[in-house]
């Protein structure tokens, strides 16, 4: 992105420069542009650059006028629409387009329709707009050209008034209010710290369209099949080799060819997991993820042992019976009994190798373990949105059908049965703002619990479990109150040409809402359990 802007002098004449030393420092700067049918100005001191419109990831509960935020050079930068703020008709950006890069407590990207010249303008040809009639809020005006840059008449923007107008948060900040810190909610969960006790939470997968599990405390993150692999030679055929994972050396092993099944390539739906025992960490490379689970123990039997000694089974130790028919049965992996394989062994052995051959990649891997945060990364439409993996009590698929509840407030989806408790589901585009869409396969619910209450969340699918970098990660634009409060944080990552927008999971739902929430859960509990002493006699 390169500065667009090309200083010019008004047709006709150089009227606008002014020849006289004296009189050297009263000349100003002015961009002229236009925005519909309308010519405007800006006084040059606070346009950083002029830039062609980028692309944007759009942001939930912002102002109208937001398109997005965009990265320029490593940085977050809002794009906000004059055409919108104006109530122009609207139209869809074209080479002939830019944004103006102005500095107001923070740098914003306001998007014209087309950047006409830089012009010198005299004191005495600015004039007062009391009596001017135009289409546009003359409030948000600070004075009025005459006859520069080849134009009769050019109205001058006042960007802070017009920022004051429309996004309190930013004015703010340009009048030097500093951003406050949102507070962070803890509450301590006994209950539910018990609860943990007669559970086992599992990342569910696929391999083989059978279904597999590992244990969550032993899983660091889930990523997407990497474009680069380096083959390792004579190595064995459950041995894919080694990716690079942020400047990490990874190695690679294929479930299917542990588990002796059939070779299949990669696809958009395969996914690695990243495993670690002790200090050491291996790639499970799989056909799909499909949930975070909370099994409880009494669901969880151990694997026969005829079964588990021998064959492609050694390495599982538990088989879990799920659904209200027992039918659906997940093989819980072992990773302690995974990690003895020769195969596993091999690859861990490979990156020793490596390592010995260049310890510096050892002390970027150790550096990199304490300075980084965990998320779970969601989409919603286009745009990715992230959580502490900490804050999700799990992730379910969406069933057939919600039972729905009448009176229940505008923003719950339904509700469900989750092993005997009623679990109220919100759709989450719904919750900020976005277009819904039709259920498919790919959404989940993802189970958060606020102020001891379990709640679920439909997305459209979740992508992976990411490990970012705190030095990717900045206070995200504040444009509006709710906005600022759910969405306080943004990882820029650039490599990746990727935006995330992270979310404090505290501020998903207000606190009335949150009341009303748990009379309704409180009243379907009650309502179910009639049912079921009903049943019985």
């Amino acid at each position: 992105m390169t500065n667009e802007t090309v200083a010019s002098s008004p047709p006709g004449g150089g009227d606008t420069q002014s020849t006289n030393p004296d009189q050297e420092s009263d000349v100003r700067q002015f961009v002229i542009f236009i925005c519909g049918s309308e010519v405007f100005g800006v006084d040059m001191a606070p346009v950083q650059e002029i830039i062609r419109v980028p692309e944007v990831v759009r942001v939930p509960m912002g102002p109208p006028a937001l398109e997005g935020l965009s990265n320029l050079r490593g940085k977050v930068l809002p794009i906000i629409s004059l055409r919108r703020l104006f109530d122009f008709d609207r139209r869809d950006s074209d080479d002939a387009s830019r944004a103006l890069v102005i500095d107001l407590g923070q740098p914003l990207g306001f998007v014209v329709d087309r950047v006409s010249s830089v012009v010198a303008v005299e004191p005495e040809q600015i004039e007062d707009v009391s009596n001017l009639s135009t289409t546009v809020n003359t409030e948000m005006l600070s004075g009025l050209l005459k006859d520069v840059g080849g134009f009769p008449m050019v109205m001058v923007m006042d960007f802070e008034r017009l920022i004051s107008a429309e996004f309190a948060d930013i004015a703010r900040m340009a009048r030097g209010t500093a951003a406050h810190a949102l507070a962070q909610e803890h509450s301590d969960d006994e209950e539910d710290g018990e609860d943990a006790q007669d559970e086992l939470q599992l990342v569910s997968f696929e391999v083989a369209e059978q279904e597999y599990a590992i244990p969550i405390e032993h899983t660091q993150e889930i990523v997407q099949f990497p474009e680069q692999i380096v083959k390792v030679p004579r190595s064995e055929a459950h041995v894919l080799g080694v990716m690079n994972l942020r400047n990490r050396l990874l190695p690679l092993v294929s479930l299917r060819c542990l588990f002796e099944l059939p070779d299949r390539s990669a696809d958009e739906q395969s996914r690695i997991v990243v495993v670690r025992l002790g200090t050491i960490t291996v790639g499970l490379v799989m056909d799909s993820v499909n949930e975070v689970l909370r099994v409880p123990l009494s669901a969880v039997e151990a694997m026969p042992a005829i079964l588990s000694s021998t064959g492609n089974l050694g390495e599982i130790s538990r088989i879990c019976r799920l659904g209200q028919d027992g039918k659906r049965l997940v093989s819980i992996i072992s990773i302690e009994h995974l990690f003895r394989h020769s195969s596993i062994q091999e690859a861990i052995n490979t990156v020793k190798d490596m390592q010995e051959d260049d310890p510096a990649i050892l002390d970027s891997q150790e550096e990199q373990d304490d300075d980084e945060e965990q998320v779970v990364v969601f989409r919603l439409d286009r745009e990715e949105f992230g959580v502490p993996i900490d804050s999700i009590q799990e992730i379910v698929r969406v069933p057939e059908e919600l039972t729905r509840v009448p009176k229940a407030p505008h923003f719950v989806e339904g509700v469900i049965n989750l092993r005997g408790s009623v679990l109220p589901v919100i759709d989450q585009r719904r919750r900020l703002g976005l277009p819904t869409t039709e259920r498919n396969d790919r959404q989940r619910i993802m189970v958060f619990l606020l102020d001891g209450m379990r709640t679920g969340f439909i997305v459209d699918s979740v992508a992976e479990v990411l490990k970012i970098p705190r030095t990717a990660i900045e206070p995200s634009p504040r444009l509006s109150e709710e906005q600022a409060r759910l969405i306080g944080r943004v990882a820029n990552m650039e490599k990746q040409k990727r935006l995330i927008q992270l979310i404090d999971p505290s501020h998903l739902l207000a606190r009335e809402q949150r009341a009303v929430l748990a009379g309704l859960t409180e009243q379907q509990q009650d309502e179910q359990q009639n049912v079921q002493g009903t049943s019985g006699t």
